[in-house]
């Protein structure tokens, strides 16, 4: 038997999902075709290896072309700080979304940026028409659910009735696939993930400033039991794109009392704050 464990001492986003489960041994080739397959403009996916805390990790990098730039890893505008004439951006995640009909305020600005919406309906469609295998179409159309209904929730409407704004939702598309992917490719036989280490304060996000956690991060915690360990950090450190990956794939919170490590995976967090930023994923095989 094969576990992977989840190690989110310094929270979990998407990249840094992807970037783990790559470092870990997942097939790079099967998520960069599907990714290339992707019936979605706007974006380009970088891996590499950078240097956190000293240790050197896998970065997976969503890099957006300028329509679609969300200010996400820019941690003067994230915090509320430089943004004179900036778009009330999409900070917290590119996941963030909101109910049909609600005014954007991203309208008021003078900028360039593209204005589309797209709901489930057009998001699953995206995920269908991807070169993946069908386990893997299945975890990312279970983690964009999970996302919708925390969202929804949020905003006091329904999962249909959500839709995730242009300029955020084509990096967390990229996310949610790669982790897809990745993760199928393992073939691990579960899941471990014990609790989720977040940060607190305050994050700006498209309709203003919000607290952390942000509201879809409580929501899929709530819906899905999964314990929230609160540092001595200004700042969000698991994003809803990760919070729902860690619901959609975990299958137990209890580590073996022994095991062997068979693989170490690390993967790269684009923000600075005061923790190692780096999501660490272990293939284990339990000891009688």
């Amino acid at each position: 038997m094969t576990l992977l464990y989840l190690e989110c001492s310094s929270g979990i986003s998407g990249d840094m999902c992807a970037a783990a489960l790559l470092d870990a041994g997942a097939d790079e080739a099967a998520v960069r075709r599907a990714l290339a397959s992707l019936p979605v403009d706007g974006f380009e996916v970088r891996i590499s290896r950078v240097t956190k805390s000293g240790l050197d990790v896998c970065d997976f990098d969503v890099v957006l072309d300028a329509a679609h730039e969300n200010h996400d890893h820019d941690m003067e505008y994230l915090h509320g700080h430089g943004c004179d004439g900036g778009e009330p951006g999409h900070a917290h995640d590119g996941a963030h979304a909101h109910a049909y009909g609600e005014h954007d305020s991203a309208h008021d600005h003078n900028h360039h940026h593209i204005h589309e919406h797209r709901g489930m309906v057009e998001i699953s469609a995206i995920i269908n028409a991807a070169d993946m295998t069908e386990g893997a179409r299945a975890i990312a159309h279970r983690i964009f659910e999970i996302i919708a209904e925390a969202e929804a929730k949020a905003h006091g409407t329904t999962a249909d009735q959500v839709h995730f704004h242009e300029v955020g939702a084509v990096d967390s598309i990229a996310d949610v696939v790669a982790i897809a992917v990745a993760l199928d490719s393992l073939q691990v036989d579960g899941v471990v993930v014990t609790d989720l280490a977040e940060g607190k304060g305050t994050v700006r996000c498209q309709h203003g400033v919000i607290p952390v956690p942000v509201p879809a991060v409580v929501n899929i915690a709530a819906a899905h039991n999964i314990a929230l360990r609160v540092l001595d950090v200004q700042g969000e450190l698991v994003t809803p794109t990760g919070a729902a990956a860690v619901s959609a794939v975990r299958t137990t919170t209890e580590l073996p009392e022994r095991f062997t490590v068979q693989r170490v995976g690390m993967g790269a967090g684009k923000r600075a704050y005061e923790t190692p930023g780096i999501l660490r994923a272990l293939l284990i095989e339990p000891v009688e």
